[in-house]
């Protein structure tokens, strides 16, 4: 089933990496990037990057650093003018964290000087954005204060340059409930996202009718859930699969589930892992030639890549 297995990195100047993302740069290229350092949260935590030009990762190389503090939960995506983004935060804790954002105009080759975003913007905050039929940019935030998350999110509709916020989302009676949403649009306009929730046991949901604009209250799913990140994609031909831990303790196993009704019901299609040890935080993407790239959190030492043909995941 799978058609690639392999780690981006076997040997790495870090002693602990976590929360990596992915994205193609052009066909047949991808750029992974994660946080990697003594442990998370530690000040010399920075943000790395490694590309796959086809044949094998390169070696890892810092992408963002922010000094005497550590870094965290970078967000790459490619908008449709093919403008790369690095997001990622830094700070003492997520309480305190600022977002930042690099960008790139020619593939990768070369990237702006990091910029702080304004305060109040975090930018996406684990998972990539969306980007609507009309050029909207829908990005999935959140804010994790003290006892009290909210997910959120923020629109662009200058190919973000600037960056409207519109929330919280919440779920009614737990404010401690949810953060890290993931997004998808079933029919272009509305827009659903899926969320990590704390305390709960289960992936919430939530929904919009009018782009991203106004929401309705988050609800929990059927899908178990043990407080990790998650991330979904939604393909070209409108399936849905969703990367998780089903479980409501521990980090692994670590799954597949597909939808072929936007996001109503789901069925579990693939164990990506099932042993003793932390495999979390994915990231998914579909390339240009119709496959599924994951990457993902392994045992906090390594960030592990597969590739699978979609058509090989069949309920």
């Amino acid at each position: 089933m799978l058609e690639v297995t392999e780690f981006i990195f076997t040997q790495a100047p870090f002693r602990s990496c976590h929360a990596s993302t992915l994205v193609e740069v052009e066909p047949g290229r991808l750029l992974a990037a994660w946080f990697g350092g003594t442990d998370e949260g530690h000040r010399d935590v920075r943000i790395w990057w490694s590309v796959h030009d086809g044949m094998a990762w390169s070696k890892p190389e810092v992408a963002a650093s922010e000094l005497g503090y550590p870094c965290w939960n970078p967000v790459l995506f490619r908008s449709r003018s093919g403008k790369l983004f690095l997001f990622y935060k830094a700070g003492r804790d997520p309480m305190s964290w600022s977002g930042f954002v690099r960008q790139s105009d020619d593939g990768g080759q070369s990237w702006s000087k990091a910029e702080i975003l304004p305060a109040g913007l975090l930018g996406p905050i684990k998972n990539k954005p969306i980007q609507l039929p009309d050029g909207t940019i829908v990005a999935g935030t959140s804010v994790e204060s003290h006892r009290a998350w909210a997910c959120w999110v923020e629109r662009s509709s200058d190919d973000g340059k600037t960056w409207q916020k519109h929330g919280p989302i919440t779920v009614p009676g737990h404010p401690y409930g949810i953060i890290q949403p993931t997004l998808f649009s079933p029919d272009g306009n509305a827009v659903v996202m899926l969320c990590r929730s704390r305390n709960l046991g289960y992936i919430c949901r939530a929904e919009s009718r009018d782009g991203g604009k106004s929401w309705s209250a988050a609800e929990k799913t059927k899908l178990p859930h043990p407080g990790s990140g998650i991330d979904l994609v939604q393909t070209a031909e409108g399936t849905i699969f969703l990367v998780y831990n089903h479980t409501k303790i521990g980090r692994s196993p670590l799954n597949i589930a597909r939808s072929d009704d936007g996001g109503t019901t789901w069925a579990m299609v693939s164990t990506l892992e099932d042993q003793p040890g932390e495999y979390s935080y994915p990231a998914i993407i579909q390339t240009s030639d119709g496959r599924l790239h994951i990457c993902y959190t392994w045992k906090r030492r390594r960030i592990k890549h597969v590739a699978i043909d979609p058509m090989s995941l069949k309920p």
